[in-house]
């Protein structure tokens, strides 16, 4: 069985997520590859499609966002995920119980002999009416039936775990700040959303480790259960295994793909590229050594924004007034200290509407 080093994993990841070349895609074509883009700060995901697509406008987003083509949901990982309506309708009902579950998991004793079904019952009498509510507003209208719970548990309960919801504009618009404020998937978007399939070889869930193998591949189920937060669909696994192509990593691990997905040289150059907070190319994998250093794994989950230099987590970055901050988390050579510093100018002019491309590359540590 061919055994795929780190560098192959990692030009690979780098390919099917549009990081080794930008792409000539469609936004809406791009937010649907990528099975999403992990959303919870609302402006992060047009710095993650600028380093994906060329000549992105970000206006083409926000207009996808205000046309319920692309919408904002408490999806995967219970995380807050940009994904096509399409995808959406099709995907909610088979993270039900994975959103409950996790929901669960954080306030089990705030909502410990509350009925859950009875909660999802006033949830929906209250929504019934269209009317976008924040999380609060939602708790504070239920509340009184389940005054011990408290108010953060049951909105949390309610618009991630409960009820199909989806954030609604303008929070997640191009340069706006607004507060989340959720309404029901069929209301917004006009039909309801696919129920369970029975079928025990799990349709969905093939579709699902089709895409995500496309967008994430050479992977093993553990990543994609990292990726998803469903419990690796094996049901879908087995049924795909016969039209899969097998690896091995370095540490042993299967890996599986699909046969005519790319898998470049390892030795193809990866420019770099500035990844927003939470990206997926980091986070939708169990094993991240195919692009951070177990050192720096930490950081991944703090919400620090990374520069792939070489392909591989090489620095974090902010924004300070005018000013792109590039910190590097290793030594980085004269060369790749100049290609860092173009690419941080040119997100810099993006990120003001070309009004200016100040960058500063900070020392090395060491």
């Amino acid at each position: 069985m061919t055994v795929l080093e780190a560098r192959a994993l990692n030009r690979a990841t780098l390919a099917r997520q549009l990081l080794l070349d930008r792409a000539d895609l469609p936004v809406r074509d791009a937010v649907a590859h990528l099975g999403g883009l992990q959303a919870q700060e609302p402006q992060e995901p047009f710095t993650g499609l600028w380093s994906r697509l060329r000549a992105f406008d970000p206006a083409a987003l926000s207009e996808l966002l205000t046309g319920r083509r692309v919408v904002r949901a408490h999806l995967m990982r219970r995380t807050v995920h940009l994904v096509t309506a399409g995808d959406l309708l099709t995907w909610r009902a088979r993270h039900d119980d994975m959103l409950r579950r996790r929901v669960l998991g954080v306030y089990r004793r705030e909502l410990d002999g509350v009925d859950l079904a009875a909660l999802a019952a006033a949830g929906r009498e209250v929504m019934a009416d269209g009317e976008p509510r924040s999380l609060s507003a939602l708790a504070r209208a239920v509340a009184g039936r389940w005054p011990e719970a408290g108010p953060r548990p049951l909105g949390e309960m309610l618009a991630a775990g409960l009820l199909p919801t989806v954030q609604l504009p303008p929070r997640g618009v191009w340069r706006t700040r607004a507060g989340a404020r959720y309404g029901l998937v069929p209301t917004w978007l006009g039909r309801d959303i696919d129920p369970p399939d029975p079928d025990p070889a799990d349709p969905v869930g093939q579709a699902m480790l089709r895409r995500y193998l496309a967008a994430y591949g050479p992977a093993a189920p553990a990543d994609l259960r990292a990726w998803c937060g469903l419990t690796g669909l094996p049901a879908a696994v087995s049924a795909l295994r016969g039209e899969l192509v097998v690896f091995r990593d370095e540490r042993g691990r299967e890996l599986l793909d699909l046969p005519d997905a790319p898998r470049p040289d390892p030795g193809t150059p990866a420019p770099v590229r500035f990844l927003p907070a939470f990206d997926n190319a980091v986070l939708g994998y169990h094993d991240r050594g195919r692009i951070i250093d177990d050192a720096h794994r930490g950081l991944s989950v703090t919400g620090a924004r990374f520069v792939l230099v070489d392909g591989r987590v090489a620095a974090t970055w902010t924004v300070e007034a005018d000013t792109v901050l590039v910190t590097p988390l290793r030594r980085l050579s004269r060369a790749e200290r100049s290609a860092v510093a173009e690419e941080g100018r040119a997100l810099a002019s993006f990120l003001s509407d070309g009004a200016g491309d100040r960058v500063r590359v900070a020392a090395s540590p060491g």
